[in-house]
């Protein structure tokens, strides 16, 4: 299993960081959408929607509220950010509910659950967009962003195997530990400003990314204890069996939809 998990990482690596760098914005929304779309339908058979007809629907409205916002931003001088920049708020908002949900363990609203998912999945579209359409290196910073959960995620699994004695939600995820957090959160800084310089970033500005990522980094682990709390649930182990491995793509990509909008937005605040 674990050479199984290596090959497909070093597979999949390597097309994302070739899709952020080289796609154009326009196509790279495209296949983003496509995915997170395909993740949306694990998250909703975690919501414990399994009729086929459905999800079908479910997916084809929320397709249709992608249309509409691509729709709507067009102008005849090109493209307007701000229904995009405002579905990035709404993100951020919505995983700051996600937080205080996670304290409500008990709480199992399928409708709920629905509404979540269209909450995390289309501003987390809305992100990558905005993110990487930014004319100064924006394919750069979205691959900033991406490597920092990624960088997080590492470091929150070995140090939490090191040092892991304090539970961070026992309840929602028993093998997280506090030492793990902390472990990503160094990870992911450290990351972000390694790359900080490569994405564009003066040294005046790298305290700045330092503070964004630390708080993209913490909104991930809500995205990564949401999906736990789903699967405890559902009582399942992964989303699916999609990829070989690895599980399901929403189990690969459930810190990176949370970490999105609070990294546009942290770096649309602080200019960098």
């Amino acid at each position: 299993m674990t050479r199984l998990r290596t090959l497909t990482a070093l597979i999949m690596a390597p097309l994302a960081v070739a899709g952020v760098l080289l796609l154009p914005t326009q196509w790279l929304a495209a296949v983003a959408a496509v995915l997170l779309l395909v993740a949306l339908w694990e998250w909703y058979r975690l919501a414990g929607v399994e009729d086929t007809l459905t999800q079908g629907v479910l997916m084809v409205l929320n397709l249709a509220l992608i249309v509409a916002l691509v729709w709507a931003s067009r102008t005849s001088t090109g493209f307007n950010w701000i229904l995009l920049q405002l579905l990035v708020v709404a993100g951020v908002l919505w995983w700051l509910v996600a937080l205080l949900w996670l304290g409500r363990f008990t709480f199992d609203s399928r409708v709920a659950k629905l509404a979540a998912g269209t909450l995390a999945m289309v501003p987390a579209w809305a992100a990558m967009a905005v993110i990487h359409g930014d004319v100064a290196n924006g394919h750069r910073w979205l691959l900033v962003a991406l490597v920092v959960v990624w960088a997080a995620d590492t470091g929150a699994y070995f140090a939490g195997r090191k040092f892991g004695k304090r539970k961070l939600a026992p309840r929602v995820s028993p093998n997280k530990t506090i030492e793990g957090l902390l472990g990503g959160v160094v990870a992911g800084v450290a990351v972000a400003l390694l790359l900080g310089t490569f994405a564009g970033a003066s040294p005046g500005q790298l305290p700045a990314v330092a503070l964004v990522a630390l708080v993209a980094v913490l909104f991930s682990v809500v995205g990564d204890l949401f999906e736990s709390l789903l699967k405890r649930h559902r009582g399942v182990k992964d989303s699916s069996n999609l990829i070989p491995g690895h599980g399901g793509l929403l189990d690969r990509i459930d810190g990176v939809v949370a970490a999105l909008p609070a990294f546009a937005l942290g770096k649309d605040m602080l200019g960098f």
